[in-house]
């Protein structure tokens, strides 16, 4: 084990920070890597175990009962003298919005991989969040010693689906069971750990896979010298790469994004961990090496370094209620936070004080008297900042960009038991809300129910469930209800409205004609786009932003079900105002009613949401799983054989996929298992109105 102890409060020691997190599907071995480092960084004395319900990060009662991680849990250690801020983000697609959330104040990230598997859905899904961050990414494939598990298939799912070059820096020592340590393809050594995997040596590369490990190296050097200039010049002089050259090379190109390092081993055999934490060190970035963050002082864009002594602007990426209070997370990305100092939330427009800076390490906390630009911390005594919301030095205001939060697809209605317990429903609900943006409450103006929205049936069950054991609260849930959209699939052109109300004050008068037209929904902002062809000054260009801003509240509630519409454009082409009784207010209305009169001459079709269901089942069980797909009005696109076992991948309708889990369990004898992954909308079947 390397530690070491280090002081951060210089600029030059954030060189030695990296701020990482570990991202990969449902049950790839995140949780059991992150263990691992933290045991063999000694920032823990033993090793937890997700079977055990011993785990460090999946410290809460729901994560231990149903073996997921379901929040991003911070840790902190050290190695060869770095501090490594880990952050253990959820791997099922419920919980996506966390992982958004993570990546949104990370440097780099560890994507981990089934060696049986290779890419999954989900390893897909927060592979491109994290490209949309541009976080650069090195890459574990982890459970080489599981029946089947094969590292070349692996990397080559990697090429196939994630469109990347993986640069392999190991070879495997062994297969599935015989599987014992890896070679280092850089400096040609092998690494081979002890039965129990708490120590390992160094040694020579095993004489019967010299030829191969020869060969991968050269093919290393080849890959990385056809993507790094300075490369290419050293191997068309000399044929090859010094491992001084190609270790520099690496690092650019994991930074720049234009390829992925490649390590592999069994986190939980504690094979392959130590060099997976030189990999960190070596290639990921430190806070000073990332782009300054960008945000806006009023209307003027602002950078600030990552440097301790400027003004301070941090984002708070999460929230949570303990016993002990309310905790606000933080990424410090310039300037310093000291314990009792005053500080500016730019977007609420308030002053919040420090009460105290915690160095976390999962449900446990160190207090520290400072935070300085590349930390992650969380502090108390903020009472009101939200996820998304930027603490900065009050003399020196700035917004930061917040993460982007999903739109929820699955609601079902909570009431309390009791009505003595209403007033306590109210409250849990606003806490939970505060704790995940992804969950949205509302009440049902028919009805008059709350209803709770979020990304998935489990998503929802473990919010519920949460309100009960927190709050010991008594709630009644109704049946799940997918949210449903609206769309155009056939318009109308010329339609003229005409808005003239007269009151006996001013009077109100807009005259509009528009064109309606589909359009795919993946197009535009929201699925919406507005166009104006309106010639010769005939309307303002207020008055046409106002039949834009009119359209637009059109949009939420369609002629169908009263569900949002999406796919439509809309046209204006004439139009005609009143030199007195005219105004910005009366076109807006004149566009709100203009559009709603458009959808019900229009022909109007009801979507629903569809998901990609990857199913992995026992072969003898294939035939029934197909056949309750197509039950559920699934569409399936594959059908492979993998290790013994058959994964079919499906589109089907969110709202056949409820109580899904239990049907497979059966139809298997509790052997399968199935993901999902939104994929977007579908025309739900005869529902075309018009």
């Amino acid at each position: 084990m390397r530690t070491d102890q280090i002081n951060l409060r210089s600029h030059d020691a954030l060189t030695v920070v990296r701020n990482v997190g570990i991202l990969a599907h449902v049950d790839a071995g995140k949780t059991t890597v992150t263990e691992r480092v933290l045991y063999v960084t000694g920032a823990t004395y033993k090793r937890g175990e997700v079977h055990d319900g011993t785990t460090v990060t999946d410290f809460d009662v729901q994560e231990r009962e149903r073996g997921i991680t379901i929040s991003a849990a911070a840790v902190s250690c050290t190695w060869d003298g770095h501090r490594i801020n880990l952050i253990d983000t959820p791997g099922h697609v419920d919980f996506a919005d966390e992982v958004e959330r993570s990546l949104r104040v990370l440097d780099g990230a560890i994507a981990v991989f089934d060696a049986v598997a290779g890419v999954e859905p989900q390893s897909e899904s927060v592979w491109r969040q994290a490209d949309h961050h541009g976080v650069p990414r090195i890459a574990f494939v982890n459970k080489l010693d599981r029946a089947g598990a094969d590292l070349d298939t692996a990397v080559a799912s990697m090429r196939r689906r994630l469109d990347t070059v993986p640069m392999v820096v190991q070879l495997p020592i062994g297969r599935e069971d015989s599987f014992t340590g890896v070679v280092d393809l850089l400096r040609m050594r092998a690494l081979v750990w002890s039965e129990g995997g708490d120590t390992y040596d160094e040694v020579a590369v095993p004489e019967e896979l010299g030829e191969e490990a020869r060969r991968r190296r050269r093919l290393l050097e080849e890959t990385v010298a056809q993507l790094h200039p300075g490369a290419l010049e050293e191997f068309c002089d000399r044929s090859a790469l010094s491992t001084g050259t190609l270790t520099e090379a690496l690092r650019d190109l994991t930074r720049s994004g234009e390829g992925v390092v490649v390590l592999c081993g069994s986190a939980y055999r504690n094979r392959g961990v130590e060099p997976l934490l030189d990999a960190v060190v070596a290639y990921l970035p430190s806070p000073v090496d990332v782009p300054a963050v960008r945000g806006t002082a009023g209307d003027i864009a602002e950078e600030r370094a990552c440097d301790p002594a400027a003004p301070l602007a941090a984002l708070v990426f999460k929230v949570q209620a303990t016993p002990r209070g309310r905790l606000t997370y933080l990424r410090v990305y310039s300037g310093t936070v000291k314990r009792g100092e005053a500080v500016w939330d730019a977007g609420a427009r308030r002053t919040e004080r420090i009460g105290r800076i915690l160095r976390v390490q999962a449900d446990r906390h160190t207090e520290v008297e400072r935070a300085v630009a590349g930390d992650i911390v969380a502090v108390a005594g903020v009472k009101t900042a939200r996820s998304g919301a930027t603490l900065c030095a009050p003399d020196a205001p700035l917004v930061l960009e917040p993460p982007t939060v999903a739109e929820p697809v699955v609601s079902v209605s909570v009431e309390a038991r009791s009505n003595a317990d209403s007033v306590r429903l109210v409250s849990a609900l606003a806490r939970l809300v505060e704790e995940d943006p992804s969950l949205v409450v509302r009440t049902d103006c028919e009805s008059g129910q709350t209803v709770l929205s979020g990304m998935g049936e489990l998503h929802l069950e473990v919010a519920v469930e949460k309100i009960r054991r927190a709050h010991t609260l008594e709630v009644g849930v109704g049946r799940p209800q997918v949210a449903y959209r609206e769309t155009v699939s056939r318009g109308v052109t010329g339609l003229v409205y005409r808005h003239v109300k007269q009151d006996g004050g001013a009077g109100q008068f807009a005259h509009v004609v528009i064109d309606v037209r589909p359009l795919p929904v993946a197009t535009g902002e929201d699925g919406f786009v507005f166009r104006s062809v309106v010639t010769g000054g005939r309307l303002p260009r207020d008055y046409v932003q106002a039949v834009e801003a009119g359209c637009r509240d059109a949009l939420n509630e369609g002629p169908l079900g009263g569900h949002p519409v999406t796919g439509v454009e809309v046209t204006l082409t004439d139009g005609s105002t009143h030199p007195k009784d005219s105004s910005p207010m009366a076109f807006r209305t004149a566009g709100r009613f203009a559009l709603r009169a458009a959808f019900r001459a229009s022909v109007m079709a009801l979507l629903e949401p569809v998901v990609e269901v990857t199913a992995t089942v026992p072969e003898d069980a294939v035939g029934g799983v197909l056949g309750d797909l197509a039950a559920r009005r699934g569409q399936i696109s594959a059908s492979t054989m993998r290790a013994g076992t058959a994964v079919v991948t499906a589109t089907v309708p969110l709202a056949e996929l409820f109580g899904y889990a239990s049907q497979l369990r059966g139809r298997t004898q509790g052997r399968g298992t199935f993901t999902s992954q939104p994929t977007g909308y579908a025309p739900a079947p005869g529902t075309v109105a018009g």
